[in-house]
């Protein structure tokens, strides 16, 4: 096998098992979107992944496990999340307001709160979300 060039991380929640779930879910081909803050990319001074871009999938022990393509990048209110979305997030979320319930969980614990630098961060309709569609294009494990 020929070696390839590193590829940037494809990271999904925090270590541990949520991240479990959702790197399985990538795997099984349930989950094909994602959703981060656009915030997240600001206080990174990161710039959003443009379609095309292939990265590493990683596990929470910090292996590459596949490789993924991003086929699409939206940002849009929170407020206008779509079901569509909601139900390619591969979480079993039968409603926006269930997927929005879950990540605001997410977005709302103690590790997101401290990760942004903000003890009483929350969302609202207008919080500005990147919703990234994807693909496995190569399984690595």
């Amino acid at each position: 096998m020929e070696p390839r060039e590193p590829l940037a991380p494809f990271l999904l929640a925090f270590p541990g098992p949520l991240r479990d779930r959702l790197v399985a879910a990538v795997l099984s081909g349930e989950k094909v979107s994602t959703t981060g803050l656009l915030r997240e990319y600001e206080l990174e001074q990161e710039e959003l992944p443009p379609v095309g871009e292939r990265s590493a999938l990683i596990d929470s022990d910090g292996r590459e496990v596949a490789v993924v393509e991003v086929t699409e990048v939206r940002v849009l209110p929170l407020g206008a999340v779509d079901l569509r979305h909601a139900l390619d997030e591969g979480e079993g979320y039968t409603s926006v307001a269930q997927w929005r319930a879950g990540h605001e969980r997410f977005w709302h614990s103690e590790e997101m709160r401290e990760a942004l630098g903000d003890p009483s961060f929350t969302v609202d309709d207008g919080t500005m979300i990147v919703a990234e569609r994807f693909r496995v294009v190569e399984r690595l494990e």
